[in-house]
């Protein structure tokens, strides 16, 4: 007879997969266009956020005053 034991394996702790979850507060307007632009690609609003942040801090210059 064949084994029929059920596995159950310790489930990751949040956070362990390199993401993070939080909340933001921003503008309808900016939601307006995020869902638009996510239609029009497919991706999800989350994946859009993610993008759109790595582009803005790899390309973010600080002025000293």
């Amino acid at each position: 007879m064949a084994n029929k034991d059920l596995i159950i394996k310790p489930k990751r702790a949040k956070g362990d997969d390199g993401y993070r979850t939080f909340s933001i507060r921003i503008k309808e307007e900016i939601v307006s266009k995020l869902d638009n632009i996510s239609t029009r690609t497919g991706y999800s609003r989350n994946e859009l956020i993610g993008v759109f942040l790595e582009y803005a801090i790899e390309n973010c210059r600080i002025e000293e005053k």
